[in-house]
């Protein structure tokens, strides 16, 4: 596995690309409720969007849930800007397994051309067995790569500096084999989560993905 750090995951052997949570159209839902939030959060996720898939070569996009942020995210604006991407991008398959914002704010246009699939949709390679999810579950057979949870992890400095950096948290392949992707969408929010003994976590930082040393390790 490749990761990004948009919060992409890539496997290189089926050229995929995963991408957890990306809430098209959350900004313009935000912007109807009179929320002051930056427009042209669309093409920007996009833009991010065409640059993992340049820095990875995959050929193959699957969204692991909420591709849509709710039915509001269906405004012109965000499905025009979509629309073009798509005729831009004409020979990329792509997949999307439902989410819970994917069962409110409905499927995507079907001039997308986007196959959508209920959880979870098994991808074997050459070397493993995966499940993607949109909700963490463990999948007998499989490792389960999902979102849903926006994870983040906690870091504290001297001085009592706080930070919270989106990441990649994968659990012990035999305790607890699923694998959690960062939201890539923006305005999406990040939860902190309790790594047990045996996961990675990865965060983000400065376009960077590094390993979370273990706790008490130097």
């Amino acid at each position: 596995m490749l990761l990004h750090p948009s919060g992409a995951l890539c496997l290189p052997g089926v050229a995929t690309l995963l991408v957890a949570d990306a809430h098209f159209g959350k900004a313009v839902s935000f912007r109807r409720w009179g929320v002051p939030v930056p427009e042209g959060t669309t093409r920007a996720a996009l833009d991010e969007l065409d640059q993992a898939l340049a820095d990875t070569g995959a050929r193959r996009i699957v969204f692991l849930g909420d591709f849509l942020h709710s039915a509001r995210a269906q405004a012109s604006a965000t499905v025009s800007a979509l629309l073009d991407w798509r005729r831009s991008r004409a020979a990329l398959d792509i997949a999307l397994v439902r989410g819970n914002h994917d069962d409110r704010a409905g499927d995507p246009p079907a001039a997308l051309g986007i196959e959508v699939v209920d959880e979870p949709w098994r991808l074997d390679t050459a070397h493993q067995a995966f499940a993607l999810c949109h909700h963490p579950q463990v999948v007998p057979g499989a490792y389960a790569l999902a979102g849903h949870l926006h994870p983040c992890v906690r870091l504290t400095g001297r001085g009592a500096d706080r930070l919270r950096l989106p990441c990649f948290w994968f659990g012990h392949p035999t305790d607890r084999p699923v694998g959690v992707l960062p939201a890539f969408g923006q305005f999406t929010g990040m939860h902190p989560v309790q790594p047990g003994p045996g996961d990675a976590v990865y965060p983000i930082a400065d376009q960077q993905v590094r390993l979370l040393p273990a706790p008490g390790s130097r």
